[in-house]
């Protein structure tokens, strides 16, 4: 499955939608800061968007909820065993209240890859984060270890929004 995204302003991206009536699209904005964000086996309608391939997905994204992305550099030859350890997971997200879906995605251009997960809502992100299942999680890797993994090739950041809906 491919996964596209953009960046724009709502106004901007809601035209989009009305240019583009067959493609599933998705918003997601945190204060300014809107996504476009679609996926599936077609090509990406978006002339500046960021394209993955997904390494693992879970769950059905839905046009409500909230989104965190985690933003991961990871190093050329660190790429397999990044992807490994993602496929190998424990799946303990998957199991936890108000989950919604998990995307692990593959930068087809960059080194920048994105572990998106999508919530029922901000609290129920939060309890996952403060959970043992979570710090069993990110044992290895986590944001409180100390030491980055070799295959880390730079700062790792979260982005969060909210999904909106647009008016047809």
């Amino acid at each position: 499955m491919k996964v596209s995204m953009t960046n724009g302003t709502l106004n901007y991206l809601s035209k989009l939608k009305q240019q583009h009536p067959e493609a599933t699209l998705y918003f997601m904005q945190d204060q300014d800061k809107t996504v476009a964000y679609t996926e599936g086996d077609n090509t990406s309608i978006f002339e500046e968007g960021r394209e993955y391939e997904t390494v693992d997905h879970v769950g059905t994204m839905k046009s409500t909820g909230y989104v965190v992305m985690n933003n991961i550099p990871v190093s050329d030859e660190g790429r397999p065993v990044f992807e490994d350890r993602f496929k190998k997971r424990a799946g303990n997200v998957e199991g936890r209240e108000g989950f919604q879906a998990i995307r692990i995605l593959r930068p087809l251009r960059g080194n920048t890859y994105v572990v998106l997960t999508q919530w029922r809502t901000a609290q129920d992100f939060e309890d996952w984060k403060n959970s043992k299942s979570f710090e069993d999680a990110h044992k290895k890797s986590g944001p409180e270890h100390q030491k980055k993994p070799s295959f880390i090739d730079g700062d790792a950041y979260i982005t969060k929004y909210q999904m909106i809906q647009l008016d047809d």
